[in-house]
């Protein structure tokens, strides 16, 4: 599944502009073209002075930017000049909405518009295709005026950033609106054990619900397996959904690849059922419940296929093991 215009646009502004870390495309084969997260990938800002960094000019040169038009729809950003710079990346609160608050560790669904500092000319906005991005939360992947102000925010809130890009040709300038909240309160899997099938992994949990996984024997699964480990009492996941999860994921050779507990960050996987994300996951993160961890074996067709994805072989079957938090 290849990404649609808006959400490579949203993504290259949620890595550059807002601090995130890009999520790591790979070619799903059959399945499609895909991802999984890749959480190691995205360190967050650095707090330490940067040598050419004027912050009270970059304060200033933000606060002549103004936006207009109705909240709820897409808004025009007008420079005061151009071109427009800045130094680093530098935020500030349009308007606060009325709505459901954020909180840190939530998640925040932004509309974002973005326009070029060189001649305000639009580069990117998410409005037009109707796809607000999932943003979590965190201190470590926002730079630290934004987090702030997005934990301060509540729906309906506007807030202006302005960043230089990451090429060094210049300044972008963004506008995110917080269009909705899906609250993020449990930090592992809650609920009732499920015995696994006998053939499958056994998988151990740490004190924090980090889970470990026994090295499998035997031959892997040539199709799907969705295993539930721990049932939750929420609602189930719904096709569409944000759902928000934490994950590790290996090799059917035992070997670990990824792991959002490393990290310490959860994930959220936008639209499912039809995400930026491995035809497995899409296939079975649908029916689990808000609560639930669950075992995911995921044969080569519906992962990677014959294309290698960094630290993940050519044909490999994957095997996952995935905390629902939330969903919304």
């Amino acid at each position: 599944m290849r990404r649609s215009s808006t959400a490579r646009f949203a993504a290259v502004v949620l890595a550059a502009a807002l601090g995130l870390g890009t999520l790591a495309a790979c070619s799903g084969g059959s399945a499609g073209d895909g991802t999984t997260p890749s959480p190691e990938a995205s360190a967050g800002p650095s707090s330490e002075a940067t040598p050419g960094v004027d912050a009270a000019a970059d304060e200033a040169a933000l606060a002549g930017v103004t936006v207009t038009g109705d909240a709820g729809a897409k808004p025009t950003i007008t420079l005061p000049s151009t071109p427009f710079t800045v130094t680093s990346q530098v935020a500030r609160l349009v308007d606060q909405g009325d709505g459901d608050a954020l909180a840190a560790g939530y998640v925040a669904q932004l509309h974002i518009l973005e326009v070029s500092g060189a001649d305000g000319t639009e580069r990117g906005n998410t409005w037009d295709a109707a796809q607000a991005q999932p943003t979590v939360v965190d201190p470590t992947a926002l730079f630290p005026q934004l987090y702030e102000l997005l934990a301060a925010a509540k729906v309906g809130s506007r807030i202006l950033l302005a960043a230089p890009t990451t090429d060094g040709t210049g300044s972008v300038v963004d506008l995110l609106e917080v269009q909705g909240v899906i609250p993020v309160d449990a930090t592992r899997a809650e609920g009732s054990t499920v015995a696994p099938a006998a053939n499958l992994p056994a998988v151990t949990l740490d004190d924090t619900g980090k889970p470990t996984l026994a090295t499998p024997t035997g031959d892997a699964p040539t199709s799907l397996v969705v295993q539930e480990l721990i049932h939750g009492a929420g609602p189930a996941v719904a096709a569409g959904q944000t759902v928000v999860v934490k994950y590790t994921g290996w090799l059917w050779d035992g070997t670990q690849f990824d792991s959002s507990w490393d990290s310490g960050r959860v994930f959220p996987v936008a639209n499912v059922g039809q995400a930026q994300v491995i035809a497995g996951w899409n296939q079975g993160l649908v029916g689990l419940t808000v609560g639930s961890q669950a075992m995911l074996v995921i044969p080569p067709d519906l992962g990677y296929g014959a294309s290698a994805s960094g630290p993940i072989p050519a044909d490999s079957t994957l095997v996952f093991v995935v905390d629902v938090l939330a969903a919304g």
